[in-house]
Parts: C-alpha cells; structure tokens; sequence
C-alpha cells in the first residue's frame, strides 16, 4: 500500500492525504520561521489540527485552506499556534537531569557563594506545562540547598501558549508526565488527588511564568543558567536559530550554561557560548 495515497477524513468533513499535509507544511512553516525536518516525525498532530480547523471553516481541501491564509492575514497568527509541539515530561533526558542536579547547580552555587550573589537563577525557554522547570526546582531543594541554606533559586519559565501556562501553574499532571522521573518522587514529590499527581506545595517555587514568544522577546534579566530544549534548535529556522542563540547569549552571565539536547546543535560561530559538554547539548558562557 502507498501510504502517501491513503486519503484521510476527519469528522467535520476535511479531506487530505499524508503527501498533501507534508506539501502544505513545507510551503507554510518557512512563513512562520520554523523548519520542516523538525515537524517530520510529529507531523501527524499538526494534520489532526489542521484538519479540525478547516472544519471550523468549512474548507474540505488543503488547497482551499491555503487560498484563505493568502486571504486573511490574522489566520497566520492561528496557524502558528497550530504549528506549536509540546511533549514534555519531568526528568526528560535522564543524563542532563542527573548532570545538573550533580555537577552544574552545585557548581553554580559555589560560584554565587563565592561572589557573594544570594541568588541562582534560571530561566527555562519554552516551558510547555512547566515539567522542565519544576524539575530543576525539586532538584535543588532535595540535592542542592541543603549544603547551600543562604542561596535561594528564582526560576523564569516562559512559552509562547497561554493554555500550557495554565496548566504549569496548576502543576497538577497524568502519570505519564513522570514516566521518566525517579521512582520516590511519586510519594515524596506528588500527592495523588483524582487521577492526578499534584506537585506538593514546597516544590513549586519560587517560579514566575511568563507568555513569550522566543523568536520575538527574551526575559530583560541575566541568569546563571538557561535551558532551552526540544524547541528552538528543533522546529525554528536558521535565521531564527541563530537570532534566539544570540538573545540567549546576552541574558547569560560569564560562566553560565546554557542547555539544549543532544541532538540538536546552536548555531557555529555564536559569540559568547562555547561547547561545554556536546554530549549532553551544554554550552557555557564566556
């Protein structure tokens, strides 16, 4: 079977086939400065949307819903919503976690010690529905603050999905968002409540999330470390890669790092941020 000639239907009535979507994907992510490769495995949930949204509009054809975005303007905005990716899960990435909570915020700390800065500060780009971020906030208080009592986190976690961000600060999550975490966190982390896994209160801050879009805004202040994975090395385009990576090496103080994963790379000659641990995806900035 051609699987590129399997017409696919949605309820409401839209109509296209997988060869179709990836056409039209590869003639729209550009317009919105993302790249096609990062969309190719996921591409099937920006079909589903896509086709719900041409119901909403009672379009049947892609090619009639490309005619209606050369012919109204604000349909960019929502489509780019539409574009947006968000697989998020505590303890993603098993090596970094372990190496932030073993070498990287204690190493920090020591440093903010020794300049006399009671503060760490964090920032996660692109934060989805905050697993990244409070992640590193359960990190420090089991592992790190009790040998570094006089320095506190501030966390800045910031995405361009108001609805995510709801869901962050309600920091209730389904099992499969701790696949990934260590087996005590369920009983000392969580609290079950109705299906849910609610983050206990002394894990959840201090973290001040934010709507921004990281192509456009980054946070004014400077932090000691920035983490930005799975998002702007993975679906932006390059000039935006590279645009963002400059942002980001502004907003790093001397000696801070910079994370994104190993299977994404910033961009080659970026003034600032030097390979840290390429097998990780950490930078440090100089």
């Amino acid at each position: 079977m051609n699987h590129a000639k399997v017409r696919r239907q949605d309820r409401g009535g839209a109509d296209m086939t997988d060869r179709e979507c990836v056409e039209f994907l590869q003639w729209a992510l550009p317009r919105l400065g993302l790249r096609w490769p990062g969309f190719r495995k996921v591409r099937g949930q920006v079909h589903k949307r896509i086709a719900r949204r041409m119901s909403e509009l009672s379009l049947t054809r892609l090619s009639e819903y490309r005619d209606y975005l050369e012919t109204h303007s604000n349909e960019w905005e929502l489509l780019d919503g539409l574009s947006r990716i968000s697989i998020s899960r505590f303890y993603r990435d098993r090596d970094v976690f372990n190496h932030l909570r073993d070498a990287i915020l204690p190493d920090l700390a020591r440093t903010a010690r020794c300049h006399g800065d009671p503060w760490i500060r964090v920032w996660s780009a692109g934060c989805a529905s905050g697993e990244e971020p409070y992640t590193v906030s359960i990190l420090w208080r089991r592992h790190v603050q009790p040998d570094f009592f006089d320095l506190s986190l501030r966390l800045v976690a910031t995405d361009s999905d108001e609805h995510l961000l709801q869901r962050a600060r309600r920091a209730c999550y389904p099992a499969s968002s701790l696949k990934d975490a260590p087996a005590d966190w369920r009983e000392v982390v969580f609290t079950l409540s109705d299906g849910e896994y609610a983050l206990r209160p002394e894990f959840r801050g201090p973290i001040d999330f934010g709507q921004q879009d990281l192509r456009v805004e980054v946070p004014t202040e400077l932090f000691h470390l920035v983490l930005c994975r799975n998002l702007a090395f993975t679906y932006f385009a390059d000039p935006v890669q590279r645009h963002v990576s400059e942002q980001i090496a502004t907003r790093l103080l001397t000696g801070g790092f910079f994370v994104i994963v190993k299977h994404e790379a910033v961009p080659e000659a970026i003034q600032g941020l030097l390979p840290c641990n390429g097998r990780l995806g950490i930078y440090r900035a100089v």
